[in-house]
């Protein structure tokens, strides 16, 4: 057993920020002496002075031998891996990264089709060819769960040459698919089972949160430490256990995808993050866990609103735990898209939540909210559902819009080959049938509705027509506004 309590890393960096010493070496503003005024009012300068690179005391990340090293051992004790990587380009770089270790060029994997536009970014660096499984979809709330245990049992009995499977859990909403099943099917053709767990960092440290993926059985899982624990945004980390992943592979390809002047801001705080949690993650767990109970119970009694739960009547092999610290609140009941309650509590009450679809809203309960936050959040939704009703009829009529709308889609070229084929910019409404040749996402919660080598259909079009008009706003391709798409020439 490591010493939990210890952060190597956070101490290396606070004696030599400290210490007194003339720099010529970067980044450029020396400790702070050369930052901006208006930033250095904004966050001080005493940060400016940890704000250093590989500095011999401080190790190297590509390379560690000294206190990253020690501090990685530390997280990958406390997540229960047998080694940890720290991440500075945030999850994004981890999912990468573990479709280059483990696939190649041709080579197939199997994934859901809602996954994050970072693994649409790793079939097109790796060249990999991608396996779609639709999600089970629930029509009645119009969201995506998880792909099931049999949908992947019957597309490694269609292609039993896949490398990997890669899969999503928890999802935005904070819903888990039976993992340990999907686990047990993957690894009986001796592939790993790849897991984005960007938003499950918290997972492990108490009982009645969902099992994490490396305890239910994944070869590799990652995730945004950032997202829900305490550490600065774009910090995750990826986890590895078992000897179904090439951990060399990992860190050849983590140098691919990372930057070389990694922040040891960042880094620091993965450190303290994995601290905070290994000595009182089950205290700060409850605290929050509670928090969100309140919210949830209270928000669940205001009429015409409900939130998510576990399914009651039968269990669903694509919803097997819900993470309660995800508060997902529906509001077509009140005659108002997610997009439009969004927009008032934001604006009128300052609550803001972390995504709206057509019918709902999502908030993000974790260990830095406070009771007056939750206190907050109820009044909000109280003063909403008196004094912003509206006719319902115009949020049913629309239902099937969501972001996570499960539509047909055919590939009909690799990510790779059409991302890199010869493309011309057409007219959105001369589109149709043509081989999209970028990634169109919806944002958040970044899954793509149309990718590299994906034939364009109406059904896609109009859908992204209507989201757009409900207030979503589009990123990842040449034309933000919709007007015209890239496409393969």
């Amino acid at each position: 057993m490591l010493n939990q309590n210890k952060t190597p890393l956070l101490d290396a960096l606070k004696v030599n920020a400290a210490r007194l010493h003339t720099p010529f070496y970067t980044p450029g503003h020396k400790q702070g002496e050369g930052i901006s005024q208006p930033l250095a009012d904004l966050l001080g300068k005493a940060v400016f002075r940890a704000d250093l690179t590989e500095l011999s005391d401080l190790d190297n990340l590509f390379a560690p031998q000294g206190v990253i090293q020690e501090a990685q051992q530390l997280a990958a004790e406390a997540f229960g891996a047998l080694q940890t990587w720290f991440l500075v380009n945030g999850s994004t770089c981890g999912i990468e990264a573990a479709i280059l270790a483990t696939c190649g060029t041709g080579d197939k994997i199997i994934l859901p089709r809602n996954v994050h536009s970072s693994a649409i970014a790793g079939l097109i660096l790796s060249g990999a060819i991608p396996i779609f499984l639709n999600p089970e979809y629930d029509p009645v709330l119009d969201i995506a769960h998880s792909i099931t245990p049999n949908a992947v049992e019957s597309a490694l009995q269609k292609h039993p040459d896949a490398k990997a499977v890669l899969t999503v859990y928890p999802t935005y909403y904070g819903v888990c698919g039976d993992l340990s099943a999907i686990a047990n099917i993957t690894h009986q053709y001796n592939i790993p089972l790849l897991v984005d767990e960007a938003h499950g960092a918290h997972f492990g440290f108490h009982p009645e949160l969902p099992t994490p993926a490396l305890a239910a059985g994944a070869d590799l899982t990652v995730q945004s430490t950032h997202k829900v624990l305490g550490a600065m945004t774009q910090a995750s980390m990826l986890h590895v256990q078992g000897n179904r992943i090439d951990c060399d592979r990992i860190s050849k390809a983590l140098q691919l995808v990372q930057s070389t002047s990694p922040s040891y801001l960042l880094l620091a705080s993965l450190d303290a993050a994995r601290q905070q949690m290994a000595m009182h993650g089950k205290m700060l767990m409850s605290h929050t866990l509670q928090l969100a109970e309140e919210a949830r119970t209270r928000i669940s009694q205001i009429p015409e609103l409900s939130v998510l739960e576990m399914p009651q009547l039968e269990e669903s092999p694509g919803f097997v735990a819900l993470d309660k610290t995800r508060l997902t609140v529906t509001v077509s009941g009140l005659g108002l898209t997610g997009f439009e309650a969004d927009e008032i509590l934001d604006e009128k009450f300052a609550v803001t939540a972390e995504f709206a679809s057509l019918q709902h809203l999502t908030f993000i309960i974790s260990l830095g909210n406070t009771p007056a936050d939750i206190e907050k959040l109820v009044q909000g939704f109280t003063t909403l559902a008196k004094e912003y009703r509206q006719s319902n009829l115009t949020v049913k009529n629309q239902v099937g819009l969501n972001l996570d709308r499960t539509l047909d889609y055919a590939l009909e070229l690799s990510p790779r080959e059409a991302f890199f084929a010869v493309s011309e910019i057409l007219p959105l409404t001369q589109t149709n049938k043509r081989i999209c040749a970028e990634i169109v996402c919806p944002y958040p919660p970044g899954i793509p509705v149309l990718m590299p080598g994906e034939v364009i259909t109406k059904s896609v079009l109009e859908y992204l027509q209507q989201i757009q008009a409900m207030g979503a706003s589009i990123s990842g391709c040449n034309d933000i506004s919709l007007k015209t798409l890239k496409v393969v020439k």
